[in-house]
């Protein structure tokens, strides 16, 4: 898969909704295809949704580049969001002007009969299966973190507490800005995190697995491990330990810190970091 990596100061969306348990059909996939009116075989450079008639969404922060109309994608709609161009294609109606700014979660346009979806990057044609895939994974990455309180306990009624709550409007917005970035830099091996928070993590599973606090509801996509009330200390103790190497990490590379900090608070961050982390 090709090194994706996009950043959004308005944080992340699908281009249309769908339901926790409901699967996004692909009419026509990306690639080498056979046409579904002439039979013939052709390369496609986008994917087909079956997405009739429903809203369609700017997926991060960005800017309209392109509107228009031409016989393959009928009404289209370009976004450029970073370095990456994406196409609406078989719109119906479309909400947004040329060169309008975007934010994730604004509705842009409606779709037609169906999505055609397509990006590229500096003029090369990507699967958009990977980049929805590399979007995906961004919102995931935010909604565990608690980033916009898209991270629930499945019908728990029980607030998750950490220990930087009274800084949660400055963190959102570092977060927004830096997450992928520490993603991305963490699966590449450039960033390590200290062995100790890989310790911790396995020890607070390990005693929550001896304690039955998984799987008590069913799982969904914000709750993947099933937590109840009786999890919510789990998921403090956990977005605690990520969110405290998540600010080591900006500290470390980047000299940022929580402007509520003191000198005596930034020196303890730092002096926690392992020389591998260096």
């Amino acid at each position: 898969m090709k090194d994706m990596l996009l950043e959004s100061a308005s944080g992340f969306m699908m281009p249309f909704a769908a339901a926790e348990d409901e699967e996004v059909q692909v009419s026509l996939g990306f690639g080498q295809q056979k046409h579904p009116m002439t039979g013939e075989q052709f390369v496609h450079r986008g994917v087909d949704f079956i997405a009739h008639d429903v809203p369609l969404f700017a997926l991060a922060t960005g800017a309209v580049v392109g509107i228009g109309t031409d016989a393959v994608h009928d009404h289209y709609m370009i976004i450029k969001y970073g370095k990456y161009e994406v196409k609406y294609g078989h719109i119906s109606r479309s909400f947004v002007s040329y060169g309008m700014p975007v934010y994730a979660g604004l509705q842009v346009a409606q779709s037609g009969d169906f999505l055609h979806f397509e990006v590229s990057q500096s003029g090369e044609v990507l699967d958009p299966t990977e980049f929805l895939g590399m979007v995906y994974g961004n919102i995931q990455q935010l909604d565990a973190m608690g980033i916009k309180g898209c991270y629930r306990l499945a019908n728990m009624g029980v607030k998750v507490q950490t220990d930087y709550d009274a800084d949660q409007d400055e963190l959102l917005q570092m977060m927004l800005r830096w997450w992928p970035v520490y993603m991305n830099e963490i699966r590449l091996g450039s960033y390590v995190p200290p062995a100790r928070v890989e310790q911790s993590l396995r020890n607070i599973f390990a005693q929550s697995a001896n304690r039955n606090h998984f799987f008590e509801t069913i799982p969904q996509i914000g709750n993947p491990l099933g937590l109840s009330s009786r999890g919510a200390p789990l998921a403090s103790k956990v977005q605690n330990l990520l969110i405290g190497d998540f600010l080591s990490y900006m500290a470390l590379r980047h000299q940022v810190y929580l402007s509520s900090w003191d000198d005596d608070e930034k020196k303890k961050l730092l002096s926690r970091q392992q020389p591998t982390d260096c």
